[in-house]
């Protein structure tokens, strides 16, 4: 699972997202046991981001059960199952403020130089 989340982690950042942040939600929810959010400055860069995270975890035979928002764009959510990645542009992370409503969870930045800090 670690593997997988750094491959998120690389791919939502070699799409210029930006915030990324890993939520560990094991104890608060069933329906995942992370969260990885991220931040786009508009819908095309949210699309790229989530077409790279596809195509990276497809090289590893792991494939989306789930993807939602795509066409819009504003906030793309990728279902792998034990990780939900959630895509957001700027305006969108804002509105729905994940970031609070899941500050209860364990969180971890990702930076573009390749770690995840705690």
């Amino acid at each position: 699972m670690e593997k997988n989340i750094e491959i998120i982690c690389k791919a939502l950042s070699a799409k210029k997202g930006v915030r990324i942040r890993v939520l560990d939600v094991r104890d608060l929810t069933s329906i995942a046991d992370h969260f990885i959010l991220a931040s786009t400055r508009n819908k095309k860069q949210s699309q790229a981001a989530a077409d790279e995270v596809e195509e990276k975890l497809a090289q590893e035979g792991i494939h989306a059960l789930r993807k939602e928002g795509y066409r819009e764009g504003d906030w793309i959510l990728l279902d792998f199952g034990d990780v939900i990645v959630h895509i957001f542009t700027d305006e969108e992370r804002r509105r729905y403020d994940f970031d609070t409503l899941w500050q209860e969870a364990p969180a971890a930045e990702y930076h573009d130089i390749g770690e995840i800090n705690e």
